[in-house]
């Protein structure tokens, strides 16, 4: 136990100097191995037959479509389609980035996807109507938490392979969650707004025009919003399982691209792939080796030391469960949220399980406090991305902005989620029970 401590206290200097965390966790696997003398045949194939999975082909698949769907054009449209409802706002704007990122999170999973595809368009078109670029960039940050919460999930499909629970009914838990902060941040966004002077608000027009330019936007954001529908709808209606799921989007993505919108091209197409090949290797190389440390975990017993540790400050369920969730934001600040959940799955639900918490209710509580992870400092990889694509920012000029939205709407969804279980369970028990 000493020495797993110890070595996974190296990991964690290593990965803050910068190397990444797929090699960080195999280098402490291996050290782990060298130093206890463990047979390396015991942890190395055990990892394989994990990766082995069908439900783990969704991974590559979503990432994919993630891809294909910003070069479909998919993206702009449905922020046309919600501009239609709410452009005429005063921080309607702000509004229509924090719905964007909730809709193609249902499409996508990816928090990266949704920023790449809302940030590169909403960013530019928020700083012309008078918000800044910090604020743009921190809200774009901000809500990418939004597409790990709505389904499919690309962090949830791993929390539940690796707990072995139901996929559906991880993606159920944090629909609700998804929802509430969603609205949450649309009502920051507008008290927020009141005090920019600088904001262009579009002028008022009749009622009739107003329907007749949602329709328009509808009818062109159409195939757009049909896909959520045909992923969503296509799980939770039995037609297709999760895998099956992700690869009809990556199909549907191409087909509308090249035949409906014609604005992918032959090679832009080819270039997706071979880049969610290449993310989709990492993932699997991290997947593998963080894996294996777990299972070396398990062998000496770990969680279940952990648990007694734990349990020597307080057995109160309340206050366990206060202690995992300041665990899972310090562990989201370090590492990213797939490696977060594969470790929170393995090591933190059986210390859930103890106290009584569902292992269902845990994935929501997990999900949630390792997005908001993502875009927390130091690592906070999502913030970085966010700045990269509002034109490398220094961080100083976003981080205050996206704080806001996580103190103020994220936080709370958090308690909320991890004290109240019928957020999390309540769909679950109607739809899968």
């Amino acid at each position: 136990m000493t020495v797993v401590v110890a070595v996974m206290a190296l990991v964690v200097v290593i990965m803050l100097l910068g190397v990444p965390v797929g090699f960080s966790f195999g280098l402490g696997g291996f050290i782990i191995l060298a130093i206890t003398g463990l047979d390396p045949r015991f942890a190395i194939p055990a990892a394989f037959r994990n990766l082995e999975s069908y439900t783990l082909l969704a991974l590559p698949l979503f990432i994919m479509a993630g891809g294909l769907m910003r070069d479909a054009d998919i993206s702009r449209r449905l922020i046309a389609f919600t501009m239609s409802f709410l452009g005429r706002i005063k921080g309607g704007l702000g509004m229509v980035c924090v719905v964007s990122c909730t809709i193609f999170g249902a499409i996508s999973g990816s928090a990266s996807a949704a920023i790449a595809a809302i940030g590169s368009v909403m960013i530019p078109e928020m700083v012309e109507q008078g918000y800044s670029r910090g604020y743009s960039t921190g809200l774009v940050a901000a809500s990418s938490m939004l597409a790990l919460l709505i389904p499919p999930s690309i962090p949830m499909i791993v929390f539940a392979m690796t707990a072995q629970i139901s996929i559906l009914a991880a993606f159920l838990s944090t629909l609700i969650p998804g929802i509430l902060m969603m609205t949450a941040y649309c009502i920051i966004n507008l008290i927020m707004s009141r005090r920019m002077k600088s904001l262009k608000v579009a002028p008022k027009i009749a009622f009739s025009e107003a329907v007749g330019e949602i329709g328009r936007s509808t009818r062109h954001a159409g195939f757009a919003l049909f896909m959520p529908v045909l992923v969503l709808g296509g799980i939770y209606g039995g037609v297709f399982t999760p895998t099956e799921a992700a690869g009809m989007s990556a199909v549907y993505a191409v087909f509308v691209g090249f035949f409906i919108y014609r604005k992918m091209t032959l090679a832009g197409m080819t270039n997706n792939i071979k880049n969610s090949m290449v993310t989709s290797g990492v993932v699997m190389i991290l997947l593998f080796f963080i894996l294996m440390v777990s299972r070396i975990m398990v062998t000496y017993q770990v969680p279940q030391q952990l648990t007694q540790f734990i349990f020597s400050f307080t057995t109160n369920k309340w206050l366990v469960l206060l202690m995992l969730n300041v665990i899972l934001l310090l562990m989201g600040m370090l590492v990213d949220d797939v490696s977060g959940n594969i470790l929170s799955a393995a090591i933190l639900l059986p210390i859930a399980k103890s106290v009584g918490i569902d292992p269902i209710h845990f994935a929501a509580i997990s999900v949630t406090n390792l997005s908001l992870g993502n875009i927390t400092p130091p690592c906070a990889p999502m913030l970085y991305l966010a700045g990269l694509i509002g034109g490398n920012l220094p961080l100083n000029e976003y981080v205050k902005p996206a704080a806001y939205f996580m103190i103020f709407g994220a936080l709370p969804v958090i308690l909320a989620v991890t004290y109240v279980p019928e957020f999390a369970l309540v769909l679950v028990n109607i739809f899968l029970k």
